[in-house]
């Protein structure tokens, strides 16, 4: 009896059945999140493995999980759709049309003081078009572009960063640079180095009490301090940017912070703030999927993205 040879094509149907279980779990929340019933999917999965001759899903206790031959699937099915987008955008761009959802996602920082602006531009100038966004620290962000979570990661890299995100993470997708952001001194009011308004080395404040940040921009404290000859005396980590100013005007310790997070909310009384070297900022990228910038939507938003990010960096030291 002769035996039917596998047939290794795939069509886009499949390609997104395959990830959204990758995604959700199980054939029914597969099924929820395309809209299909759940024999649908399941009828379909069924036939792709005959035509394949593998598995493509196992059952493990009450989940459902995808074999090794199913994760290859999901795998390539995140640029297949991102292709397909492009290819529809373009396609609705020869019509004048503008409009469909766009998921960023986005540093903290970035969501009290880049969001509201953007999201501001986009209802007057792109009133067809849906934003939606999650916050996240940039590896994370990067990761979600990556697994089509989202289509454009609003990250920072700092310079020096060992661990920068926009490296191997960064891999096959666009990474531009959109602006820089200054890296700011925060102090004392009363403190000797906050006299004047220009940069200032922070070599002298080798001997203060310090409070740090996130964990990346702890990290960065580290290598700053470490170039300028010293290890500083780390008392307090936050990563709450309010803390952070308390806890200075409070005379507790000093700090640095980037210049979108003291922009996020008024300078506590008492507080004040000087500029690093311009050496010192951290670069601003979007990141989105190699190709997604042909979509008219996710062109619309990186353009308005663009030049947010440029109205907020120009200069963010200040004082009470």
């Amino acid at each position: 009896m002769a035996v039917n040879a596998p047939d290794y094509r795939l069509d886009v149907t499949e390609l997104r059945i395959v990830r959204a279980i990758s995604d959700a779990g199980s054939l029914t929340a597969a099924a929820t999140a395309l809209g299909y019933s759940q024999p649908a999917v399941s009828q379909q999965i069924k036939r792709l493995e005959h035509r394949l001759g593998v598995p493509v899903v196992e059952r493990v206790g009450r989940r459902m999980r995808l074999t090794e031959a199913g994760r290859v699937i999901a795998r390539h099915a995140a640029a297949v759709a991102t292709a397909i987008d492009a290819a529809s955008g373009e396609l609705a761009q020869l019509a004048g049309l503008r409009a469909g959802t766009v998921r960023m996602v986005g540093f903290p920082s970035a969501s009290p003081t880049v969001l509201p602006r953007l999201m501001d531009r986009l209802a007057s100038a792109e009133p067809g078009l849906t934003l939606t966004y999650v916050e996240a620290e940039p590896p994370e962000a990067i990761a979600d572009v990556r697994a089509d979570r989202a289509d454009i990661a609003l990250t920072f890299g700092y310079p020096g960063d060992r661990s920068d995100p926009h490296g191997d993470n960064a891999r096959g997708l666009d990474a531009e640079l959109i602006g820089h952001d200054e890296l700011l001194a925060v102090l004392p009011a009363h403190h000797r180095a906050a006299r004047g308004r220009g940069p200032i080395d922070i070599a002298p404040l080798a001997g203060e009490s310090w409070i740090a940040g996130c964990p990346r921009c702890r990290g960065h404290l580290l290598e700053v301090c470490g170039r300028a000859g010293f290890v500083p005396s780390i008392r307090f980590e936050t990563d709450n940017f309010v803390a952070v100013e308390q806890l200075v005007a409070q005379g507790i310790g000093v700090a640095t912070l980037p210049g979108l997070a003291v922009a996020s909310f008024p300078l506590l009384p008492g507080v004040v703030t000087r500029p690093l070297p311009s050496s010192e900022r951290r670069a601003i990228h979007a990141v989105s999927a190699g190709g997604a910038g042909r979509v008219p939507a996710v062109a619309s938003v990186l353009g308005h993205l663009r030049s947010v990010v440029a109205g907020l960096t120009g200069g963010t030291a200040r004082e009470n």
